[in-house]
């Protein structure tokens, strides 16, 4: 397809392209997949080849000069630019995107996660949002991040929220996730508390971060 003879390590680089576009494919006609249908959408009669850090692929067929240019473009131009201490993935922050909201709603995602809880975030009842969430990938490729959340209302479990996030490279710079819209719920029996649990996690259930956090659904934003 790309005018490569290529062998493994072109199926290792295709396999993050194929993880990269394919995914957000599939995954489109599922924008609210439930957290518990997860094992249907890993059967797909496809099987990933064996993983390779991303040193070995860049130092594979380093004399084809068509290849390194391709991995180049997918995977960035070399080692060293993101940080070789922290965790492969760290999320920094998300946002509930909100055209009416009257200031930004984000979290901070890099500190103590305690003090979310003592937080509470407002949406007005019925407002349009979507999630974005700011991560970074420092040393190897990660396969199929997810994003997914339970909602509960006076301890009783009420939604679920299931996001394929996609595949991605280390570089310096953060990568954005935005959702699909979603709608907070409207009516007087809606109006109150909730308590999230999220999670960024990839498809071999490496869990980067767990948390919890608070929603307030209002009647108005100025209640």
């Amino acid at each position: 397809m790309l005018g490569l003879d290529v062998c493994e390590v072109g199926g290792q680089v295709l396999e993050l392209l194929w993880l990269t576009m394919c995914y957000r494919g599939l995954m489109a006609d599922k924008k609210d997949l439930p957290i518990e249908e997860e094992e249907d959408e890993r059967n797909l009669n496809y099987n990933p080849p064996a993983q390779k850090s991303l040193q070995e692929i860049q130092e594979l067929d380093k004399d084809d000069e068509s290849l390194v240019k391709y991995k180049q473009t997918l995977l960035g131009t070399g080692l060293g630019t993101a940080d070789p201490y922290g965790p492969n993935v760290c999320v920094t922050r998300m946002t509930l995107l909100c055209d009416q909201a009257p200031g930004p709603i984000t979290m901070d995602l890099t500190g103590d996660q305690c003090t979310l809880k003592e937080k509470s975030f407002t949406l007005q009842e019925g407002a349009k949002y979507r999630v974005k969430i700011h991560f970074k990938v420092n040393r190897e490729i990660v396969a199929g991040l997810k994003y997914h959340h339970l909602t509960y209302r006076k301890g009783i479990k009420v939604d679920k929220v299931w996001y394929m996030v996609g595949s991605y490279g280390p570089r310096a710079e953060e990568f954005e996730f935005v959702g699909p819209v979603d709608e907070a719920p409207r009516g007087m029996l809606s109006r109150g508390p909730y308590q999230i649990r999220s999670n960024f996690i990839d498809d071999d259930k490496n869990v980067y971060l767990a948390w919890e956090w608070n929603l307030e659904i209002k009647k108005d934003w100025s209640d």
